[in-house]
């Protein structure tokens, strides 16, 4: 068969998919800007820098039975999420990472042409998960201080009749948090919430998972990503009602789950204390960080509840141009944003002492407008 028709095969929604766009590993970004892993300061991903307890490394050294699969039921760690959190387990689900759990609620909830309440700007992957499932995404931009705009939310849900609204608190990319009194309208009202809480450590608020045994709406999603710096195991999880989560277990890949992944989450949490130490220290850094960023002329700065902070870059230097220069000039990451609701602004992940002193430096050498680089087509 002629090799051009073959995307006859794709699905008709697929074929106009935009790819979405990842954070590039160390690997890959030493080749590109020439410099040794150890000399870049990667600050674009809001991951954790001072990594896992050194339990992680010593159980996956000591791994056992990595020939066998893994338990399809994640139930050591479930058991152990379960006491953590004050939950019965069986309200709880282990996936590949928070975002398989997300396309896993889409594959159950929606049809192709069914709708999800968007509200950016926030984490991209309800999008493009929505996307991929053949699902409308409506969007309901935030209003000032990236507050979420209820009033819209609730009109939307009364004339489009959209069947989840994803909600994010801490937010992505600004760190704001949802009111109660906000998160309440939204769940009074007829349609399914998805409340994000990847961040949630590292504000002083306290998890809504234990919501879910009282609330038949609600679904709270978590991750080991961030506070417990196991991003590259892709460990997430989420707390579900107590009606909806056999069907995700019915649906669900069966070992969705590596031994690795499994070992690495249990082993971490057998040391809350470091947990505990390493969300101070990020806490305390990014307080630092932000009162050094507010004295960047060409920077303002939002209050943020995560372990990152968003920047609108002003004064006439341009964002992409700052990123870019960061990057080549001084081995230093952060996020830059296409999207419209994001033009001009950049984000910056906490990182320890030492990267916030090299980014303040490396920040007042750009106090001169940096031109913006011109690609070719």
């Amino acid at each position: 068969m002629n090799g051009s028709c073959t995307d006859t095969f794709i699905r008709p929604h697929l074929r106009k998919l935009a790819a979405y766009t990842p954070i590039e590993p160390f690997e890959v970004l030493s080749k590109r800007l020439g410099r040794a892993p150890e000399d870049i300061i990667k600050l674009d991903a809001n991951e954790n820098p001072y990594g896992p307890p050194r339990e992680v490394l010593a159980a996956l050294g000591d791994m056992p039975f990595p020939n066998i699969y893994p338990d399809p039921e994640t139930r050591r760690l479930r058991s152990a999420l379960a006491e953590l959190n004050d939950i019965p387990m069986e309200h709880l689900l282990v996936g590949c990472g928070a975002d398989e759990l997300i396309d896993l609620l889409m594959r159950c909830v929606l049809d192709p042409g069914d709708s999800i309440v968007d509200c950016p700007p926030t984490f991209t992957m309800y999008a493009f998960d929505a996307a991929v499932n053949g699902a409308n995404v409506i969007t309901v931009p935030r209003l000032d201080g990236f507050r979420i705009d209820v009033p819209a939310i609730e009109r939307v849900v009364r004339e489009r009749r959209p069947k989840m609204v994803f909600m994010t608190s801490p937010n992505n990319p600004d760190g704001s948090m949802i009111t109660e009194a906000d998160l309440l309208a939204v769940l009074a009202l007829p349609v399914l919430v998805v409340l994000d809480e990847a961040y949630i450590e590292f504000s002083e608020e306290a998890s809504r998972m234990r919501w879910v045994m009282e609330r038949p709406n609600l679904v709270v999603l978590r991750t080991f990503s961030k506070s417990a710096g196991l991003a590259g195991l892709r460990v997430g999880y989420g707390a579900f009602p107590a009606g909806m989560i056999d069907y995700l277990w019915r649906a669900k890949q069966p070992y969705n789950v590596s031994v690795a992944a499994e070992t690495a989450a249990c082993a971490a949490l057998t040391n809350p204390q470091y947990l505990q130490d390493v969300r101070d220290k990020l806490v305390v850094e990014r307080e630092r960080l932000f009162g050094l960023l507010q004295d960047v002329p060409f920077l303002e700065p939002y209050q943020s509840s995560a372990n990152f902070i968003l920047c609108k870059v002003v004064g006439g230097q341009d964002a992409k141009a700052v990123k870019d220069t960061l990057a080549s000039e001084h081995g230093i990451m952060v996020r830059h944003y296409a999207k419209a609701e994001l033009s001009g602004f950049i984000r910056i992940s906490v990182g320890r002492p030492e990267h916030t002193d090299a980014l303040i430096a490396a920040l007042r050498t750009l106090e001169q407008p940096v031109a913006a680089v011109v690609e070719e087509e």
